[in-house]
């Protein structure tokens, strides 16, 4: 910068006259003494006159006015000193090598120079003739400059605009080739500094809550970097960032005199800041960051062009951002094709790779009746096909109240194989799996762990148009959910599982049923067998009894008519057995068939019961045993049929007398147990193993151990005992303890 001082503020000193200066005498100067001499007042020019000292040294002898009122030192203050008792260190050290070369070289020289006087820097063009004198010694040096600072001024002005469209063009370049946002931040920082001279150039961040980070920073400061750092300004409020976003530049050319807040003060201060230049990032219309320059030790008065520079970089920087941005948008976007393309890559080798199992499925379905093999195969297919951890199939029971972990195939987690759970335990979860919905949570894995285990789990239903049958579990070992795609492929899997557990269950219960029929099967063979045994034992009887009548009738044998009665007795009691047998056979028939509705009368049991207890007391006294009756006699009517009913008591009555030892008692009591009445006969001294109680009721089976009084019988009674009362709506049962059998008999009322 060029400071002129006025001629008024100029102490003026009459100098010696020139031709003491340059010479003893006019008429003995030499021409090119003449002609400095004629141009030493002249005012176009500075002259300064420089003795050559013997030694080599230098010292200024005078000035002409108008170097004086170009740098404001007088001839009589300059005369006798050397460079460096006016200038400082710096330009005395260069004026010193500019005299040295003149002396060096021995002719003129011409130079353009810098130097600063008052503390003002003023740019002179000199040229810069040595003196001779009769021996040819340089003995003095005349200096002739002119002040060139305006135009020098002007120079560095087009050479500053010149840089700073070369910073600005690069900046635009680098953007252009699409550099990387940090590369391009970092050489604007590093850049700009070195433009403007300053001591630090960063670039601040906004974050969402008006605080920021240091994200790109150039210094020569001698304190810590500020890069990386986050930096909350106390003092920086709404106000600020309002202002900001309408474009505001802060421009301090000295903290403690541009009127800022203490603690403003105080806070730059903290960051060795003394002059600051800020200008704002826009990322779109939005204020995204800071551009600032800062001076740390000392004032900087900032020119208007480094403040439109700065606000051109921080335009060139939002440009940047979105650019970057943009890049990074299309790159994700890239990614997400690219995920997206894997992802439907892996997706269609689901689908090939469940195709596969499904194809494996309806083979094994059709080619094997057994559930197990396809079950178990499916849950550790699934745990390959989808990474799992365990994959289970748990079925309902038969009213849905429990699940029953049936099947299971795991590689880290623990083994549930077997596991019973209650239904009503876990609402939330198996209230939409009834609703035949899956369901997928994430869940924490029960027991110790060193480090938290949460695992994503989903249930898929197994329901067919008949009804739920249980679910699919599947443990995934990461937190990710199933996708709709993994939920629909299960789903189809859970299909194919429906399908084997209805075969499953109609194999076993075919083969139940192939069991009932072959076990019917069996028993009917014995039946017949029994039946063809049981009716020959009468015939063969009346047979023999009829040859033996005939051989007594004949007339050889009239002698012996005695034995007639007999043998009449013989085929009237086998043929009565005949008939019986017969009549109770084709009763059973009838009642395992089709039976014919029962005729409900109601009866008094108290009166009606008697009278059938006492036809058996003949026979009970004639083998000694005691009968006895117990009636309740609060017991109500009882709807049934009575030829039923009797027959039903009548018959077990008959089998108490037939195997209750002599001395024994039969007991016959009534009464009322509940909402049914209970009719029970009991007898003592007898007790029937297991085998027996569950065989009582088979036809044809008898206690032969068991029948000390031989009376002969169908041994159908007891079978249609149970026939009968189950047609009457009743129940009947037998058990045998301490000694004592017992028949019970209820009927609802």
């Amino acid at each position: 910068m060029n400071i002129n001082p006025t001629e008024s503020t100029i102490q003026l000193t009459q100098l010696p006259p020139p031709q003491v200066i340059f010479g003893t005498e006019v008429d003995k100067t030499s021409s090119s003494e003449q002609f400095l001499l004629s141009m030493y007042d002249s005012v176009q020019a500075s002259i300064f006159v420089v003795d050559v000292l013997e030694d080599g040294d230098f010292r200024y002898v005078a000035l002409n006015p108008t170097h004086e009122r170009w740098i404001g030192i007088t001839s009589d203050d300059l005369r006798g000193k050397k460079p460096e008792d006016i200038l400082s260190p710096i330009d005395a050290a260069r004026v010193r090598q500019r005299y040295a070369d003149c002396v060096l070289f021995g002719k003129t020289i011409s130079y353009k120079q810098c130097l600063q006087f008052q503390g003002v820097p003023t740019w002179w063009s000199t040229t810069l003739t040595p003196l001779r004198d009769a021996n040819s010694r340089i003995y003095r040096l005349i200096g002739t400059s002119s002040n060139i600072t305006s135009i020098k001024e002007a120079e560095q002005a087009v050479e500053l605009q010149a840089q700073r469209e070369q910073l600005i063009e690069a900046i635009a370049c680098r953007i252009h080739q699409s550099v990387e946002l940090e590369t391009i931040l970092h050489q604007t920082t590093q850049e700009l500094r070195q433009f403007l001279k300053s001591d630090r150039v960063l670039i601040y961040r906004f974050s969402a809550d008006s605080n920021g980070v240091v994200i790109a920073e150039s210094t020569v400061a001698n304190s810590d970097p500020l890069l990386g750092k986050n930096i909350a300004d106390p003092c920086f409020g709404s106000q600020y960032q309002q202002q900001y976003n309408q474009g505001y530049t802060q421009v301090i050319e000295d903290i403690h005199t541009a009127g800022l807040h203490p603690c403003h003060i105080d806070f730059l201060a903290s960051l060795h800041v003394r002059a600051n230049l800020v200008v704002p990032i826009f990322l779109k219309q939005d204020v995204w960051g800071l551009l600032i320059a800062q001076h740390c030790h000392q004032p900087r008065q900032w020119q208007e062009m480094e403040t439109n520079l700065l606000k051109q970089l921080a335009t060139q920087i939002g440009i940047a951002i979105q650019q970057s941005e943009l890049h990074q948008q299309l790159n994700d976007f890239k990614v997400k094709i690219e995920l997206h393309k894997q992802k439907h890559i892996n997706q269609l080798q689901q689908v090939r790779n469940f195709q596969t199992l499904v194809r494996q499925m309806t083979e094994q379905i059709r080619d094997s009746v057994d559930e197990t093999q396809v079950l178990q195969t499916v849950t550790q297919e699934l745990v390959y096909l989808l990474n799992l951890d365990r994959c289970q199939i748990e079925l309902y029971n038969t009213c849905q109240t429990q699940v029953h972990i049936t099947y299971e195939y795991s590689t880290n987690l623990p083994k549930c194989l077997g596991l019973t759970k209650e239904i009503a335990e876990r609402p939330e979860v198996y209230q939409p799996l009834l609703q035949k919905q899956p369901l997928q949570f994430l869940e924490i894995v029960p027991g110790w762990q060193p480090k938290l285990l949460v695992v994503a789990q989903m249930a898929c239903p197994i329901f067919d148009t008949q009804g739920i049958l249980g679910n699919i579990w599947l443990t995934r070992p990461t937190q990710e959910s199933f996708d709709e795609f993994e939920v629909g492929l299960v789903q189809q899997i859970a299909n194919e599982c429906a399908i084997a557990i209805r075969q499953g269950q109609l194999y076993q219960k075919t083969q139940a049923q192939v069991k009932e029929l072959e076990k019917r099967e069996r028993l009917k063979n014995e039946f017949l067998r029994t039946l063809s045994q049981e009716l020959r034992t009468p015939i063969t009887s009346i047979s023999l009894a009829s040859q033996t009548l005939e051989s007594v009738l004949a007339p050889e044998q009239i002698l012996d008519i005695e034995i007639v009665p007999q043998l009449l007795q013989i085929l009237h009691n086998e043929c009565a057995r005949e008939s019986k047998l017969i009549n109770d056979l084709l009763t059973l028939t009838s009642l395992e068939a089709e039976p014919n509705p029962a005729t409900l009368i109601p009866i008094d049991l108290q009166s009606w019961l008697h009278p059938i207890i006492e036809t058996f007391r003949d026979v009970t006294n004639c083998q000694r045993q005691q009968l006895n009756l117990n009636i309740d006699r609060t017991l109500p009517l009882l709807e049934t049929d009575i030829t039923d009913l009797e027959r039903i008591i009548t018959e077990l009555l008959n089998h108490a007398c037939k195997y209750t030892p002599t001395g024994e008692s039969i007991t016959v009591s009534a009464e009322l147990v509940g909402d049914a009445v209970q009719l029970q006969i009991t007898s003592s001294g007898i007790e029937l193993t297991s085998n027996e109680l569950s065989r009582i009721f088979e036809p044809f089976y008898h206690l032969s151990k068991h029948d000390p009084w031989k009376h002969s019988g169908t041994g159908l009674e007891l079978a249609l005992v149970q026939k009968m009362v189950k047609h009457l709506g009743g129940s009947i049962c037998v058990e045998s303890a301490a000694g004592q059998t017992t028949f019970t008999v209820q009927f609802p009322l």
